[in-house]
């Protein structure tokens, strides 16, 4: 890197913070070395931006696990638009009961989880290289999904994959409940049930995540 390039790359402040730990529990190991595989490649592999990596922590991986305590504990998670995984890595290490796919179509980025889900252990998590629409055969107990776009395109691509009784996960921003309110029509075309905006806090200090969740009709797991 030039001199330039290491100006904007910081230490994540939260790297050490004691409350990581138990926060995460058991999938600790992994979490923390999906933080290190990130901070190492992320940039170089076009994953993250450079000004990502001092910020890890708050803006991406504890964002990702805001999405768990709204997602079943068992059955099939559909990470759509995985990228880098986020937050389908997290939320395979925060739930082993469950058996998620990270589904992405760009050919790099699967080359890159599937060395991730290796080299982390993550037994209960697979990869495949296809769009929403290319992967029908999927009826998954719920979808996840973070930064990839607005809702009411969420739900024709999303809800196409969930079982029904299922829901869609998606990690959204502020303006959440506008955003709710902008695609309540695509929700109905789309059939979804019910729609909720929860603000889901990880620890102190660092900014809670606005989670919508849109539950379909129909019989789901618990």
């Amino acid at each position: 890197m030039t001199s330039g390039d290491d100006a904007v790359v910081e230490r994540d402040p939260l790297t050490d913070d004691e409350r990581l730990p138990p926060f995460f529990g058991d999938a600790w190991p992994a979490v923390r070395r999906f933080h290190e595989l990130l901070t190492e490649h992320g940039v170089l592999r076009g994953l993250i931006g450079p000004r990502e990596v001092g910020r890890l922590w708050e803006r991406h991986l504890l964002n990702s696990a805001a999405a768990v305590p709204h997602l079943p504990t068992a059955g099939t998670i559909v990470d759509l638009g995985s990228g880098a995984g986020l937050p389908g890595v997290v939320v395979a290490a925060m739930l082993p009961g469950a058996r998620v796919v990270l589904l992405e179509p760009m050919e790099r980025r699967t080359d890159w989880l599937l060395e991730v889900i290796d080299d982390l252990g993550l037994s209960n998590a697979e990869v495949r290289r296809a769009r929403a629409q290319e992967a029908l055969d999927l009826q998954a107990d719920a979808v996840t999904v973070r930064a990839v776009a607005a809702l009411d395109k969420l739900y024709a691509w999303a809800l196409p994959l969930v079982a029904p009784g299922g829901r869609l996960v998606a990690l959204k921003g502020e303006r959440a409940q506008e955003e709710v309110a902008a695609a309540r029509r695509a929700g109905q075309r789309a059939k979804v049930a019910t729609v909720d905006v929860h603000v889901t806090g990880t620890i102190e200090g660092v900014e809670p995540t606005r989670v919508v969740v849109a539950q379909t009709g129909g019989r789901g797991v618990r």
